[in-house]
């Protein structure tokens, strides 16, 4: 079995807060799931729309303390162990998950819902900070439609969100990973550098200020559509072009991670990004 996928994640939020977060079911109805019911220390589950398999609640509580809570999920008929342990830095809380059986080949072939749980957790993450900020959150993944569009406001005006959606050495800070941009259609959009992607991604549209557009191959075309008003930018996503059995869901939750991080790279003051390298 590979070694569990391991997060690591400053929140500008106390233990306590934290810890109420990850267990306080009408919390975890904010950020994390549609449904949830906790009853420690006996049950911990969440269900929906925005849950892997969230048919019902498929996990079982294994352990929770006050600096760790620990379940099994079964998915796609695998018990899996999800962790996480909490740690105080200074005002803040350092946040470490780690989660069994994902394999980064179930994101390429689509095989088992399993390859969505990196970009899943990742964007649960994103999204817990911004519930413990007070700030919005970005919209989840719905696993159970086709429909893969998303509409956040962005503090920003529509020329400076552009740019850091084109510029190479910009999108690389706010997406945590070595991006590459050749910024004019028919250039390529690599992730970790032209030299690493043997397959990158290819510029169909590029209006300065107003969209964007790459087409990924199989997981489809992404557009980024930007509109002004106030000062403000609202940025529309949308997912199309794939094959609709088999909807881009991994693909697009790190799509959705990386506009929470876009968000804060333009709103917080002082930005640092949440999950640290």
């Amino acid at each position: 079995m590979t070694e569990p996928m391991t997060f690591r994640a400053r929140i500008k939020a106390p233990v306590k807060d934290v810890r109420h977060a990850l267990t306080d079911p009408a919390a975890l109805r904010i950020w994390l799931a549609e449904h949830a019911e906790v009853e420690l220390p006996d049950r911990f589950g969440f269900w929906g729309r925005t849950t892997p398999e969230g048919d019902a609640p498929h996990q079982r509580l294994l352990h929770a303390d006050e600096r760790t809570v620990r379940f099994a999920w079964l998915l796609d008929g695998e018990e899996t162990t999800t962790e996480l342990r909490l740690e105080e830095d200074g005002d803040a809380t350092i946040l470490t998950l780690s989660q069994t059986h994902f394999d980064f080949q179930d994101v390429i072939t689509g095989k088992s819902i399993r390859g969505v749980l990196q970009t899943y957790w990742g964007l649960a993450i994103a999204n817990l900070a911004e519930y413990l900020e007070g700030r919005e959150l970005t919209p989840k993944i719905d696993f159970t439609s086709a429909d893969l569009r998303a509409q956040v406001t962005i503090d920003a005006s529509p020329e400076k969100v552009f740019e850091s959606l084109i510029d190479s050495e910009t999108v690389t800070r706010w997406f945590g990973f070595p991006i590459e941009i050749e910024p004019y259609v028919g250039g390529r959009f690599a992730m970790g550098g032209l030299a690493n992607d043997p397959s990158p991604a290819k510029v169909l549209e590029l209006e300065p200020g107003s969209r964007f557009s790459l087409d990924w191959g199989a997981p489809g075309v992404g557009t980024w559509e930007l509109e002004g008003s106030g000062g403000q930018t609202r940025l529309t996503l949308v997912q199309s072009g794939f094959d609709a059995e088999r909807p881009p869901y991994a693909a697009w939750g790190g799509i959705l991670s990386g506009v929470a991080e876009l968000r804060r790279y333009h709103e917080v003051p002082d930005w640092q990004p949440v999950i640290m390298g």
